[in-house]
């Protein structure tokens, strides 16, 4: 099954040089996965997510960097029914008082829609999953 991978698990691979990185081993089994994924050619990304990676970045060339390695990523198509969805699982896990994001409840949809599980280490996902539909990849 492909895999939708959540910002965070991007973040991780691209500060491997950051010295917190390199003291935290579950940041270094996700980069890991991320890996595997990739050779696998199971790696999926949406706009959203893309636009996530990016923004904060403190230098143009550090930009120009990471836009470069994550254009091998083209990103998965959105339809109408992606965005319905998503403001759907919003508003139902809303009405529980679970709170989320626009982009999380976006991953949850198209996760759905697209038959992809979710790479991320959010444990809010693990909360959503109780309401709606989402399967999670795991580290191997």
């Amino acid at each position: 099954m492909r895999v939708l991978i959540d910002t965070c698990i991007w973040s991780y691979a691209f500060r491997r040089n950051n010295k917190s990185y390199k003291k935290n081993s579950l940041h270094q089994g996700y980069t890991k996965e991320l890996t595997e994924l990739v050779k696998e050619s199971r790696v999926e990304i949406i706009g959203s997510i893309r636009q996530e990676v990016l923004s904060g970045m403190k230098h143009q060339d550090q930009f120009t960097k990471l836009k470069n390695r994550l254009s091998a990523f083209p990103d998965l198509q959105l339809t109408e029914n992606d965005y319905e969805l998503a403001a759907e699982f919003f508003n139902k896990l809303r009405s529980k008082g679970i709170q989320g994001s626009n982009t999380d409840f976006l991953l949850c949809a198209v996760s759905v829609n697209h038959n992809l599980m979710i790479f991320t280490d959010d444990g809010d996902f693990t909360e959503f999953k109780r309401y709606i539909p989402v399967y999670l990849h795991t580290l191997r």
